[in-house]
C-alpha cells in the first residue's frame, strides 16, 4: 500500500478470533437487545474487520510521515498486540520523530470522527440498528486506540513524542531514549500488577491481557534502547573491519564428493561461494542442493551442476557500513553475507563477528 509492504503475523489471527468472539457474545448482545445470534456474529465480524482497517490506517500514516522525512521503512506488520511500522533507522531530528509519532493518534481521531458521523447518518437514514451500532463501536474503539497510544510509555506513540521533547531539550538522543524507555518499562510493570489483581478478582481473560500487554511493553522498551545502542556502536563502522578476506570458497569444477568431504564436513557451513581463479563470483552452492543429489552420483558430478546465482539478499557492497549489514541480516534471516564488488568476491561478513565487536565496544564504552 503506497509502496509499503503490509504483512500479517500469524498471531494476528488470535486477536481476530478473540475480538470477533468477544463482540458477538458479550459487547453487542449487552448493548443491543433482541437480535438473533447470527446478527451478533455478523456485527462481531464487521467490528473485527473495521479494527483491522483502523490499525492499518494508523500505521500507514506513521509510515507516510516517516517517508516525508526520508526515513527508511521496512513495512507494516500486524501482530497480536496490534500493528507496528518498522523503521530501519532512528529519526533524524526531534521534529521528525514528534510529527511521525503524532500522525498515528491524529489518524485515529480522524477515523473516530468519520465512524461517528457515519453512525449518526445511518440512524438518520433509518439503517438497521446492527449496522449503525457496529459503525458506532468502530468510532469508540479508535478513541480507545488514541488514549492508549498517547500514554507516555516508549515505544508507544506517546512515548515517542515524550522522547522527542526530551531529545529537543537536551540534544542527546541516547539520554532521551533511556528516560523514555524507563517510563515505558515502568508503565508495563503497572499493567502487569493491574493484570494480576484483575485476574485474582475473577476476570481471567481481562487480567491475562493486561498482564501480556505489560510484558510486551517492558520488553519492547528494553529492546528499543538496546537497538539504539547497537546503531550508535555500528553506524559508520566499515565492513572491512569485520570482513574475512580469505573466505572458504569452492571451484565450479569441484566434484560433489570433494565438496562434502573437504568442505561441508569440515566447515559446517550451509552455503559456499563458488568462485573462479580470479575470484569472480559465479554462484552459490548450498547443503540443501547437495542433499537432493543421490550419493552414488557424488563422484562424477560437479559443483557447477548444483550452483545457483547468488541473490541480492546474501551479498553486500563493501561501501556499506556494518549497520546496513546487520539490518540486511535481520531482514533476510541470514547470518553470513558475501562482500562483492564488480562481480568479485572480496570476503565474508558474519553476524557472530559483528556481535563480538559490539559486545567488546559496549563493554569499553559503557
Amino acid at each position: 500500500m503506497f509502496g509499503f509492504s503490509v504483512r500479517m503475523n500469524f498471531s494476528w489471527l488470535i486477536i481476530a478470533v478473540l475480538v470477533t468472539w468477544s463482540l458477538a457474545t458479550q459487547v453487542f448482545p449487552e448493548s443491543y437487545k433482541g437480535y438473533s445470534q447470527a446478527a451478533y456474529w455478523w456485527m462481531g465480524l464487521g467490528g473485527m474487520l473495521g479494527l483491522f482497517v483502523s490499525v492499518i490506517f494508523h500505521e500507514l500514516c506513521h509510515s507516510l510521515v516517516a517517508r516525508r522525512f526520508d526515513l527508511q521503512m521496512k513495512g507494516i506488520t500486524l501482530f497480536i498486540f496490534g500493528g507496528v511500522a518498522e523503521m530501519t533507522e532512528e529519526p533524524k531530528s526531534p521534529k521528525a520523530e514528534f510529527l511521525m509519532a503524532i500522525a498515528g493518534p491524529a489518524s485515529s481521531v480522524l477515523l473516530a470522527l468519520v465512524f461517528y458521523a457515519a453512525a449518526y447518518g445511518g440512524r438518520y437514514l433509518k439503517l438497521p440498528e446492527p449496522v449503525t451500532g457496529t459503525i458506532g463501536y468502530l468510532g469508540f474503539i479508535n478513541i480507545v486506540l488514541v488514549v492508549f497510544n498517547l500514554l507516555p510509555g516508549f515505544p508507544l506513540d506517546g512515548g515517542r513524542m515524550f522522547r522527542s521533547i526530551l531529545w529537543y531539550w537536551k540534544g542527546d538522543l541516547r539520554w532521551a531514549t533511556r528516560i523514555a524507555a524507563s517510563f515505558g518499562s515502568g508503565f508495563g510493570m503497572v499493567l502487569i500488577v493491574l493484570g494480576i489483581f484483575i485476574f485474582m478478582g475473577g476476570n481471567f481473560i481481562g487480567g491475562m491481557w493486561y498482564f501480556l500487554i505489560g510484558l510486551f511493553l517492558r520488553n519492547a522498551a528494553s529492546i528499543s534502547y538496546r537497538q539504539l545502542l547497537m546503531r550508535e556502536a555500528l553506524q559508520g563502522e566499515p565492513i572491512a573491519r569485520f570482513m574475512n578476506a580469505e573466505p572458504v570458497t569452492v571451484s565450479p569444477d569441484t566434484p560433489i564428493e570433494e565438496l562434502v568431504e573437504h568442505y561441508i564436513y569440515k566447515y559446517h557451513y550451509k552455503m559456499y561461494p563458488v568462485v573462479q581463479a580470479d575470484k569472480t563470483l559465479v554462484g552459490c552452492v548450498t547443503v540443501q542442493r547437495v542433499k537432493e543429489i543421490p550419493k552414488d552420483q557424488w563422484g562424477h558430478r560437479m559443483v557447477r551442476e548444483l550452483m545457483r546465482g547468488c541473490s541480492k539478499d546474501n551479498t553486500i557492497s563493501p561501501h556499506e557500513d556494518a549497520m546496513e549489514a546487520l539490518a540486511k541480516m535481520s531482514r533476510t534471516q541470514l547470518s553470513r553475507l558475501m562482500v562483492v564488488r564488480d562481480g568479485r568476491l572480496l570476503g565474508i561478513i558474519t553476524l557472530k563477528d559483528m556481535l563480538g565487536f559490539l559486545s567488546m565496544k559496549m563493554e569499553f564504552e559503557r
